[in-house]
């Protein structure tokens, strides 16, 4: 009888082993899901960034033909319109910037709490599989003892 507990044991110790393994391969997954994120979060943003200088060199395009359809020169009121829509312009671009950086952040700590939840998993399972030898051992120490 002492034999089949220790079989159980072991075979009960490889299991959590291979569990714990497991468990670590999918989180570490997820962090790599999570860094891919911060990635493309990077590059959304300089899309983002180009989209916004597109358009914003359009609208002072635009303005500025409408200043000078007007009749008034490109000095006094029209000159700072078209820096306050700059001084607004990069407001706009810094928090895009910012977004992204908060986005990024986010992903990344989300791939360092994976990585962290896959080694408590790890070392869980080791737990659980040092318990495991040690019934095997105990069952044997009983059977010979």
């Amino acid at each position: 009888m002492s034999w089949v507990s220790a079989a159980v044991s072991v075979a009960a110790a490889r299991q959590a082993s291979a569990a714990g393994k497991f468990n670590q391969a999918i989180q570490n997954r997820n962090a790599q899901i999570a860094e891919q994120e911060g990635e493309l979060i990077e590059k959304q943003k300089e899309f983002d960034l180009a989209t916004f200088d597109k358009k914003f060199a359009r609208l002072q395009g635009e303005t500025k033909t409408q200043i000078l359809n007007s009749g008034v020169e490109l000095s006094g009121s029209g000159l700072r319109i078209l820096r306050a829509n700059a001084e607004q312009a990069e407001i706009e671009k810094a928090i895009i910037d910012y977004n992204a950086k908060i986005g990024q952040a986010k992903a990344f700590e989300q791939a360092n709490f994976a990585r962290m939840q896959g080694q408590v998993a790890r070392n869980q399972a080791r737990a659980a599989e040092i318990g495991y030898y040690a019934q095997a051992g105990t069952s044997l120490m009983k059977a010979y003892g």
